[in-house]
């Protein structure tokens, strides 16, 4: 390769479009996609000389100087401004680097120093105006043999995206130009992990733009570079660095996510997940569809395949106890908000709650991690008022034994999991208006809570959560969130009006040391004081805190108190 700098390069016909919310429509991809003859490339503005021999020139003293001077410049605990850079350059010119980093391969220091030597140099502005002077260099540096080296070109496309700061230059007009992209997929297919990782980074910059969306998802399903016609050829690993890659395009907007649905990419998900045999490759899969189910638009298009009726399948069939337990986590996230009813009949979530109980009732004596699991997915079902009408309309007995397993206080991750599940059930966590349930279902929750604590040494409600609040700081977390889901109840609030040890509890201002407990015992305090006191008011608080009023309580004091010092500091 010749190091000196390229002398011309495409110009950029427009602005980079770096907005994530992009307009996609089959009509924009179709004439993005169209090929066009290329104009003819103006040139660049010459850089200067280079004052340097070539580096095959140098002696050892010279190599040896760049080395330790590379290797300073790199490890340099002090950030680069960009005098520095030009400073550095000035002494060691970029060719002169390049042709060192192509040349001395058989000098085992050179890449050590050399590379993150560049990779500190393009990371500046001043540094990435020069990349489009060296697209050559990105070429021949994605096909070498060195995983370093490749790793250092990738991480330069990204910073042609990130740095540069010229708009009369389109990083993703000179990717398209120079052939980047399929180079790019070489490295995200066969790379090493470093340089797999490099290169989906520089892929999701090229996505980010109009151009570069067309170029990933071809409407030729044919071309080269199709993704889903890369799966087909790939080993299991590049398959799953494919998927890996899908899962960050969707998270990019809305639009390309819409792009990647129409393009029939998320079928390759369901062929992996329904394809069992390779549990290590399936569990890799399953938890690249965790991460895609808490993207905020995935229930839209994820609802349009059959992943939600695989994922029932795994965990009512599956032999292996790692598998069910994952395929029930993520059941439970794709089901856990409001929204997700628009686009999932009913019918298919009842089957995933069925399965769900079909877990709990074999594994309670085998695998506590999967009954952990189960009780997880039941909570995130539970998160919205529709989905925890659900669970008392379709399996009664399923939410039944997540309250009971609340309280039991001999297997903790169980009563763990079980505390946050309720809690969300309940409506801890939804806005005020939603917090309630059907009639029934109110009903049915009163009911199970009393049947609970008859069946134990408590015998009451109010005794049952007492010795939650008296437990260590994480169940009482939980204790606190059952609490303030509850009290918008009334037969709860005089359940805990009746024990003077859970007001003392709930009113003390210095019972809790933990950020998390402190800011829920706040939310007990408020609910159980605006429930006792409707009429409430901020004059009402000062009015008890300047001890005026001797028809109060000390704990009404000692609540306003609370809420006091929360409204004060602005919380």
């Amino acid at each position: 390769m010749d190091p000196r700098p390229s002398e011309a390069h495409p110009k950029a016909q427009s602005q980079e479009q770096k907005s994530t919310h992009l307009r996609l429509t089959h009509s924009t991809l179709r004439h993005l996609s169209t090929p066009s003859p290329p104009p003819s490339p103006p040139s660049l503005p010459s850089l200067p000389p280079s004052p340097s021999p070539q580096m095959e020139e140098f002696s050892t003293s010279d190599l040896k100087q760049l080395i330790q001077s590379a290797t300073d410049f790199a490890y340099s605990p002090v950030a680069h401004r960009e005098a520095a850079v030009k400073e550095f350059l000035g002494r060691f010119p970029l060719p002169v680097i390049i042709s060192a980093l192509q040349t001395q391969v058989d000098v085992p220091a050179v890449e050590p120093a050399l590379v993150p030597c560049l990779e500190r140099i393009f990371e500046t502005k001043y540094g990435a105006s020069l990349i489009p002077h060296y697209m050559a260099f990105l070429q021949v540096g994605l096909r070498a043999e060195s995983q370093l080296v490749r790793c250092l070109v990738c991480k330069t496309v990204s910073c042609l995206f990130e740095n540069l700061d010229d708009s009369s230059v389109s990083p993703a007009q000179l990717v398209i130009a120079y052939d980047i992209y399929p180079m790019l997929l070489d490295c995200l297919l066969n790379g090493d992990e470093r340089t797999a990782a490099a290169s989906m980074d520089a892929i999701l910059n090229f996505a980010r733009s109009l151009e570069g969306i067309a170029v990933i998802f071809p409407l030729d399903n044919n071309e080269g570079t199709s993704l889903r016609n890369l799966a087909a050829k790939t080993s299991p690993l590049g398959r799953v660095r494919i998927l890996a890659l899908i899962v960050k395009l969707f998270s990019l907007s809305h639009e390309v996510a819409s792009v990647i649905s129409t393009s029939n990419l998320l079928s390759l998900f369901e062929t992996e997940v329904s394809t069992t045999s390779d549990t290590l490759v399936t569990l890799t899969v399953l938890e690249l569809l965790y991460e895609m189910a808490e993207i905020q638009h995935s229930a839209e298009f994820l609802s349009k395949t059959t992943l939600l009726q695989l994922l029932s399948s795994i965990i009512s069939t599956s032999a292996e106890s790692i598998l069910r337990s994952r395929a029930l986590m993520i059941s439970g996230r794709m089901l856990s908000t409001e929204n997700v009813f628009k686009f999932v009949d009913e019918s298919s979530v009842r089957t995933v709650i069925s399965a769900t109980e079909g877990r709990l009732r074999a594994v309670e004596t085998v695998d506590q991690d999967e009954c952990e699991s189960a009780i997880e997915a039941l909570g995130q079902i539970g998160s919205s008022t529709h989905g925890a009408d659900l669970l008392f309309s379709s399996s009664p007995r399923a939410t039944r034994f997540v309250i009971h397993a609340a309280f039991d206080n001999q297997r903790r991750g169980k009563q763990l999991a079980a505390l946050h599940a309720v809690g969300n059930i309940i409506g801890e966590t939804r806005p005020e208006s939603s917090k309630m349930l059907s009639p029934d279902h109110e009903e049915n929750l009163r009911r199970f809570i009393y049947e609970t604590a008859s069946n134990s040494t408590k015998l009451t409600p109010s005794g049952l959560f007492l010795s939650l609040l008296q437990q260590d700081s994480e169940v009482r977390l939980g204790g606190y969130r059952l609490v303030t889901g509850l009290a918008v109840r009334p037969w709860f609030l005089m359940e805990i009006c009746s024990r003077q040890e859970i007001i003392n509890i709930v009113t003390d201002p210095y019972i809790e040391s933990t950020k998390n407990c402190e800011f829920f015992l706040f939310h007990v305090s408020t609910s159980y004081f605006f429930k006792s006191h409707p009429s409430c008011t901020m004059p009402h608080i000062h009015f008890w805190l300047n001890g005026s009023n001797h028809t109060h309580s000390m704990k009404d004091s000692r609540i306003a108190y609370l809420m006091f010092l929360y409204i004060s500091n602005g919380s």
